[in-house]
């Protein structure tokens, strides 16, 4: 008897997966990778083959998932990928306690449809829609996946088809990242060719009110850079003797939120600007002593554009709001000057890259004395994450070179996601047409190609398409890396698998409104998703 091959059971499995709170880093994100292994052993061909069903610990004690099913001595494999984790729920307000309870929260909404968004109601009014935390983003992908392995262990493929499902990957892809190097193992011991990488995370509307529904051939890159800002401490009331570094950081923010110069287009497809994600002073406690030191960091999604580059641009902005800061401050000093005569401070604001500042303190203090104080700082802080513990390694470095303050250091933090596609790839791109024209011939379905996938995703670590040398301002210039943030480097050089996403349709990812079309999405979709893997395959 078949599990999970009609609509009612694919959507009691997704109720099933949904009622784990599996938010990034809880303990529920363990227990549902050991709750589908044991869902995949059930079926008759892992009984048989038990081996090629394996969790898999990863570095900081969560699990991830692999399972092969092999069809005779062929060599020809697709990877199926999805993540299992998700965002927390603090977004729900009072339904919070029925966020992982689908069928409940979703009878919930039912009864207050008048009140829910007006695009919540057009789509009620228009099928049969699953609410909850992870339905779309992406629970209803992984179940759709297990269905597609119940199809291979009963021969419907010919080929190999390998499931891989990861924690983390709404933080820092720790699961992915150190699945590559069981995806290089596992193809060398079985003797697997990874023909291509498919990943089924849920359609990502473009702009607000799209309705459009996508095949991606590639999956958006995304920068962390950020900026610390060391200024000059002094008195509250004695403002003109130094420099605030919370003026500086609005400074930078100002000039580079929303700034369109980032923006990438390809083929018509833009990136969005960069936008600020965390902008604080390192003060501890209040005082009336200024802020002296600040860090602000951007959100950046790249394409094709080079590291080096936008390195470059980062840089020259530092240095053009440096020269601005000068000015106002000197400026405002010869305002205040109608009152009080004096001689304005030396304001001149110095940039630095990370790299650049740890030389400096290499030359001051020796590599052996700067390599303790980082591995102390990097043993004694993990808690506090890796963008305030990145922060906190560059505070030190400018506290130890402060007479080269007042300054502005450029850095970046993990997460790290390479942009990655298959857009120029013949294989990809015949396969992708094909299913263009089976969706709207079978289903009278429309579906767009996009080259990258907007939401980020794992696919990012399946092939490296920059050069390695093109990643060395990035590294040299991230603390983080090698001192408690790997990324697999050696690793993505030898997989080079193309990469296709081929998702679900829902709504709202990370709203207290995400839902999921249960008619399409295990009726049409079902269909398109085995042939997707059938074409794959061929």
């Amino acid at each position: 008897m078949k599990k999970w091959q009609d609509k009612e059971s694919l959507k009691e499995l997704l109720c099933h997966l949904v009622e784990f709170p599996s938010i990034t880093g809880s303990d529920a994100e363990i227990a549902i990778s050991e709750f589908i292994h044991m869902k995949l052993n059930d079926l008759q061909y892992f009984k048989d083959h038990p081996l090629d069903l394996q969790i898999h610990p990863t570095s900081d004690g969560r699990k991830f998932v692999t399972g092969l099913i092999r069809n005779g001595n062929s060599s020809e494999t697709v990877i199926l990928i999805s993540h299992f984790d998700v965002v927390d729920v603090e977004d729900y307000g009072e339904f919070k306690n029925l966020a992982f309870r689908p069928k409940e929260l979703t009878a919930e909404y039912m009864a207050i449809k008048n009140d829910l968004p007006e695009a919540v109601q057009d789509d009620l009014k228009n099928g049969e829609w699953l609410f909850g935390r992870g339905s779309m983003d992406m629970k209803a992908g992984l179940a759709l996946q297990m269905s597609m392995m119940e199809k291979a262990s009963l021969g419907e493929f010919d080929g190999n088809i390998l499931l891989l499902t990861v924690p983390d990957e709404e933080a820092n892809s720790t699961g992915m990242m150190e699945a590559v190097e069981v995806l290089l193992e596992m193809s060398q011991t079985h003797g697997l060719h990874y023909k291509a990488c498919l990943n089924s995370e849920p359609i990502f509307t473009r702009y607000p009110g799209d309705t459009n529904q996508y095949v991606y051939t590639g999956s958006i890159g995304k920068l962390l850079p950020g900026f610390l800002c060391y200024g000059m401490e002094t008195h509250v009331g004695e403002p003109f003797s130094g420099i605030n570094a919370n003026y500086m950081v609005s400074e930078l923010t100002r000039e580079l939120e929303l700034n369109t110069g980032f923006c990438e287009v390809i083929d018509g497809e833009v990136t969005p600007p960069p936008t600020n994600l965390m902008q604080k002073d390192l003060k501890e406690e209040y005082s009336v002593q200024i802020p002296h030191v600040a860090v602000t960091l951007f959100n950046m999604m790249t394409m094709e554009r080079s590291i080096n580059d936008i390195n470059k641009d980062l840089l020259a902005i530092a240095g053009k709001v440096a020269r601005r800061i000068e000015n106002q401050l000197n400026e405002r000093a010869i305002s205040f000057n109608q009152w009080e005569s004096f001689d304005p401070i030396d304001s001149k604001i110095s940039v630095f890259t990370y790299q650049e500042l740890l030389e400096k303190a290499i030359e001051q203090y020796g590599e052996a004395e700067i390599v303790r104080r980082q591995a102390y700082i990097a043993g004694s802080y993990r808690l506090i994450g890796d963008r305030d513990l990145s922060t906190r390694i560059v505070f030190d470095l400018a506290s130890l070179c402060k007479e080269e303050g007042p300054m502005i250091v450029l850095f970046y933090s993990p997460p790290f996601y390479p942009a990655v596609s298959s857009r120029e790839n013949p294989f990809i791109k015949q396969v992708v047409g094909e299913m263009i024209e089976y969706a709207k011939n079978q289903h009278n379905v429309v579906l767009k190609n996009q080259h990258y996938f907007a939401g980020l995703s794992d696919l990012s670590f399946t092939s490296l398409t920059q050069p390695v040398e093109g990643l060395i301002p990035l590294f040299r210039n991230m603390p983080l890396y090698q001192n408690g943030y790997h990324f697999p480097l050696d690793e993505l050089q030898q997989l080079k698998i193309p990469v296709m996403n081929l998702g679900p349709l829902g709504r709202d990812p990370h709203r207290w409104t995400e839902r999921l079309n249960i008619d399409y999405s295990f009726g049409a979709f079902h269909d398109m998703l085995g042939t997707a893997i059938h074409k794959l395959l061929k």
